[in-house]
């Protein structure tokens, strides 16, 4: 078996799930053998009361070591160097990998067995059988119905201080009663499942929000939960703000529109959302640094907005607007900010996973492919595979958060090159 660490995708179109099954494992076992390490599967919802189906067949074909997947509406996947984003159609999406020198540990977890974030780090230890001290990064698949999504994130990062966790909620209309979660070739309906990697491996998280910043901006003075009741502008000698330096937010907004041009005027009514600063001592924010989050509404009286997100006083913030324009500057920002900052001695990614959502795509951009071919125009011809998340796991400022409307890569590449270790693996 080689050394190196590769990475194999492919995608089938076919509207047969076996025909499908059938494709891809001749082309991934022409590349790999028939039992990689790895098997990451992604299936679209059109096949989804074939579900109970795909692993017996996934098993008899593919025999991985680890499998993971999820179903979702739309799947990603390459196709002889040219990648696909299939949505709605049948599709089946499967990422192969060898990884000499990683160890594979999954879980599935219901939301009972969650610890309490106020407990032990050690809890989140023993819960998913890896030691901190080992490093390990996280994919996470998840029940879009897991209301406590937010309490395992809070948990990986409490736990595993400095981890990478990336992954998606699966999406589609059809999934409600469906076995959609897969881990270990076993179905589940509910919780999350995942896999922690350790050793000669990295993840590097590219997150896309697809927003741009308008005006400057504003410290939070004074705030109660999500709500935020007085602001600053960041600038004090900026003419937005009032003379003892806090106004209402509301207030805030209101000269901020009137400053920004007709087509901005327009695209605030229907499009604007609140960027929470995650750096709290870098001085110039660039795409990236923000964590966007939804307007919900505001207090014509007081003056006073709500946000999608707890806010504490100190706390920058910024509007945002968004449309198909800003998406694809959002996404080459970031790229360039990604290729701009990466050192010329490590090792190059070999593989990519992509947690879109279903509010990207064609639905947004009116041309298919658009995210995954934009990063291969900077990274070159890489195995991307993937599916429409109805939200998208990725860190923002040192912390995982569910985020909407957003594109999230997983770069995968070796910590060293041309490991000679032995692949170990463990099933939760």
């Amino acid at each position: 078996m080689s050394e190196t660490m590769q990475w194999v995708s492919a995608i089938s179109t076919q509207p047969s799930l076996e025909l499908a099954v059938d494709e891809i494992s001749q082309h991934i076992t022409s590349a790999l053998g028939n039992s990689p390490d790895l098997l990451l599967v992604f299936i679209s919802s059109a096949f989804s009361s074939e579900y109970s189906r795909l692993m017996p067949l996934l098993r008899d074909r593919l025999p991985a070591k680890v499998m993971l997947g999820c179903g979702g509406s739309g799947t990603i996947g390459t196709a002889t160097d040219l990648v696909l984003e299939v949505e709605d159609d049948p599709a089946l999406s499967v990422m192969a990998a060898r990884l000499p020198g990683v160890n594979l540990r999954t879980f599935h977890l219901e939301r009972e067995s969650l610890p309490d974030l106020d407990g032990s780090p050690q809890a989140w230890v023993d819960l998913i059988g890896v030691e901190a001290a080992d490093r390990p990064n996280f994919i996470v698949l998840a029940d879009p119905g897991l209301v406590q999504m937010n309490d395992l994130l809070q948990g990986l990062d409490y736990a595993y201080p400095g981890s990478i966790t990336v992954g998606g909620l699966a999406s589609g209309d059809s999934l409600r009663d469906a076995k959609q979660l897969f881990v270990s070739f076993r179905a589940y309906r509910s919780g999350a499942v995942g896999v922690a990697l350790t050793g000669n491996v990295r993840i590097e998280p590219i997150v896309a929000q697809g927003c741009r910043p308008i005006g400057t901006p504003f410290w939070v003075t004074e705030c109660e939960r999500n709500i935020v009741l007085k602001v600053a502008a960041q600038n004090q000698a900026d003419p937005i703000a009032d003379r003892d330096g806090a106004q209402s937010p509301l207030k805030a907004l209101r000269q901020l529109i009137d400053r920004l041009d007709d087509k901005d005027r327009e695209l605030a009514q229907y499009s604007l959302f609140v960027g929470l600063a995650r750096d709290e001592f870098r001085q110039t924010l660039e795409p990236g640094d923000f964590l966007i989050r939804n307007l919900l509404g505001v207090d014509p009286n007081g003056g006073a907005i709500a946000i999608g997100d707890r806010i504490r006083p100190g706390q920058r913030i910024q509007f945002h607007l968004r449309d198909a324009t800003t998406s694809a500057e959002d996404l080459q920002a970031v790229l360039e900010r990604y290729v701009r900052d990466c050192p010329p001695d490590r090792p190059a990614p070999v593989g990519v996973l992509m947690f879109a959502c279903v509010g990207r795509g064609q639905g947004l951009y009116s041309k298919a492919n658009f995210d995954s071919h934009l990063l291969q125009r900077y990274l070159g011809p890489l195995p991307i595979a993937g599916f429409f998340c109805n939200g998208e796991v990725g860190p923002v400022g040192g912390n995982t958060f569910i985020h909407g409307y957003t594109s999230v890569f997983a770069l995968f590449r070796p910590e060293q090159p041309d490991s000679s270790s032995v692949i170990n693996v463990s099933d939760g």
